[in-house]
């Protein structure tokens, strides 16, 4: 069976962004030339783990008047 590999661009729509170059991604699975490839799993399995916005949930919201 032939392994299917993300692109960048793939990862960054599997992650609904626009640049996903700009996130730390992790190591690729595969590297053809200086081109980059994830599996999906791989990319799925990252994305469940990475750290969410915190306890405070970030900046808060600014009071209506």
């Amino acid at each position: 069976m032939t392994a299917v590999y993300l692109s960048l661009k793939q990862v960054g729509e599997r992650l609904g962004v626009k640049n996903a170059a700009a996130y730390r991604l992790p190591e690729p699975d595969a590297m053809i030339g200086t081109t980059r490839g994830w599996l999906p799993e791989t990319i799925d399995r990252w994305n469940s783990a990475r750290p969410g916005r915190g306890v405070g949930g970030g900046r808060p919201r600014k009071e209506e008047r």
